[in-house]
């Protein structure tokens, strides 16, 4: 779990993701629509993939991928994310790592 934290906190916006993965690739589309470019860790291509994915389900997730953490903090799945989006507060939430226009 210690490798999640530290790779989940790097930057603004952290997915964790499957290479495979279609939720993975059309949350990481939507964060780039909305002018944040996060960083993405393919769970699948990493030596310690199956590790980090048991660690993300002891955080919460309720899938082990896509994980999204924004600021740290774990914010959950593509339904989580989706729901923040349609709600109005995924934006705000988004605001201190989009660059500067």
């Amino acid at each position: 779990m210690d490798k999640v934290t530290r790779l989940a906190t790097e930057k603004g916006v952290v997915i964790f993701s499957k290479s495979s993965c279609c939720l993975c690739y059309a949350v990481h589309i939507l964060f780039q629509e909305l002018g944040v470019n996060p960083v993405v860790h393919e769970i699948d291509q990493d030596p310690e993939g199956r590790d980090i994915e048991k660690a993300l389900m002891r955080m919460g997730c309720n899938g082990p991928v896509p994980a999204v953490f924004i600021g740290g903090k774990l914010i959950g799945s593509t339904n989580e994310v989706m729901s923040l989006h349609l709600s109005g507060h995924l934006i705000p939430m988004l605001k201190p790592y989009q660059p500067l226009s």
